[in-house]
């Protein structure tokens, strides 16, 4: 079966108050299947982003027995499917050098219509750009997890990773390189499927100037750092999920608003179990 696959991530309650409504609006012109959401302030937020749109949200509070510090500021992640999901877990990944991240990741269970169940997962990694080596460590926590709810239709995994295609953590998915003797294998569906260079972090971005002046202070900077993985016939090999499209969205201003501080993806693959 087909299914749109999109992330994006939100920026909060950050800037112009019309963004959520231009988020809104693209997410029901994509239709997407499957949505990974990163910086949802609360559930509110999250009904508004999908009003209209007939998806099921989750917002990572909703699993959760306690609050994550900076949660209300920076809020955290959520998953909705165009069919009712169950939360299998929400990872804290909180680790050293990352503690001020109130991200966890949500994972979620979908069933496919006559297909069956398929893993998705919502993530955001350690956004400090000296915080790779704490990145790596949460791509191998990122794994665990898959390992422990995949299901026969390959995984899919989308969110905010903070990190370039050429950083260990996302070397490590794609199967370049191992991290402490361990190593696995993700289809990136940009390197698949995508056109140009892909970037959802750039200066071209009026939204992102601040953090950029902030943190970055360097000119010309463009990075892809959101993605959209899917598992391999490695862990899956009675599935497949062969990705046929890959794209840019949320990547244009109307009337001089941009709907955040990064670009999404969307992504279309054909999903099913071996004939």
């Amino acid at each position: 079966m087909q299914l749109r696959i999109v992330t994006i991530n939100v920026q909060n309650n950050e800037g112009d108050p019309r963004r959520l409504g231009l988020i809104n609006r693209e997410l029901r012109r994509l239709a997407p299947d499957l949505v990974a959401l990163q910086e949802v302030v609360d559930n509110e937020q999250l009904d508004a982003l999908l009003h209209g749109t007939e998806l099921h949200g989750t917002h990572q509070a909703e699993a959760m027995a306690y609050t994550p510090p900076f949660a209300d500021r920076y809020g955290g992640n959520a998953v909705a499917s165009r069919w009712p999901h169950q939360v299998v877990e929400v990872l804290d990944l909180r680790l050293a050098g990352a503690g001020d991240v109130p991200w966890c990741t949500v994972a979620v269970k979908v069933p496919l219509p006559g297909e069956g169940d398929v893993l998705f997962v919502s993530t955001t990694a350690a956004w400090r750009l000296d915080a790779e080596a704490v990145r790596e460590q949460q791509a191998l926590a990122l794994s665990d997890l898959d390992a422990r709810h995949r299901t026969d239709l390959p995984t899919i995994i989308a969110g905010d990773f903070n990190a370039g295609p050429d950083a260990a953590s996302i070397r490590y998915l794609t199967g370049r390189q191992s991290i402490s003797g361990r190593s696995g294998h993700y289809h990136d569906a940009w390197e698949v499927a995508g056109d140009g260079p892909g970037h959802t972090w750039s200066v071209d971005n009026a939204a992102a100037a601040a953090l950029f002046d902030q943190i970055v202070r360097q000119p010309g900077h463009r990075r892809r750092l959101d993605y959209v993985f899917t598992g391999s016939w490695h862990a899956h090999p009675r599935a497949r999920c062969e990705i046929r499209a890959a794209g840019l969205a949320f990547d244009q201003p109307t009337d001089g608003v941009w709907p955040s501080d990064h670009y999404g993806v969307v992504v279309d693959v054909e999903i099913g179990k071996d004939k």
